[in-house]
């Protein structure tokens, strides 16, 4: 049986802290993980309940993300860049290169919900200095 304060004192040692997994960053990353194998239902199941309000199924959302936010849809990288919190919601940039290597920036909106962390909304927004 391992001892799992010890597991987890070793791992702190061994892993710098920014590589320990991140609620948020998860749900990002399944979703555009998702999105590449074109498993619909996992990337469904990161939306947030306002998200599947409006899009009502996964077929519609999957077709919205596909139409309006190809290089998601495309995705082939994705760093994480800066992140703020407004109004009890968490607002994550994140750098994602396409299929094609362009690259643009979005921003996410994540919201704690009893299920965990949910994508909330997304939106284009300027490169980060840093990633120019």
């Amino acid at each position: 049986m391992v001892n799992r304060n010890l597991f987890a004192a070793i791992v702190m040692v061994f892993v710098p802290f920014s590589a320990l997994a991140d609620a948020v960053t998860d749900v990002i990353e399944r979703q555009l993980d998702a999105f590449i194998a074109r498993d619909i239902g996992t990337a469904w199941e990161q939306a947030s309940p306002m998200i599947h309000r409006q899009m009502r199924d996964p077929r519609t959302f999957a077709a919205m993300v596909e139409m309006g936010y190809a290089p998601i849809w495309n995705n082939a990288d994705a760093r994480f860049s800066s992140r703020t919190t407004r109004d009890g919601q968490v607002q994550q940039v994140v750098v994602i290169t396409d299929d094609t290597g362009a690259t643009q920036a979005f921003e996410y909106d994540m919201i704690e919900t009893g299920a965990g962390w949910k994508i909330n909304g997304v939106r284009p927004v300027e490169m980060p200095d840093a990633a120019v």
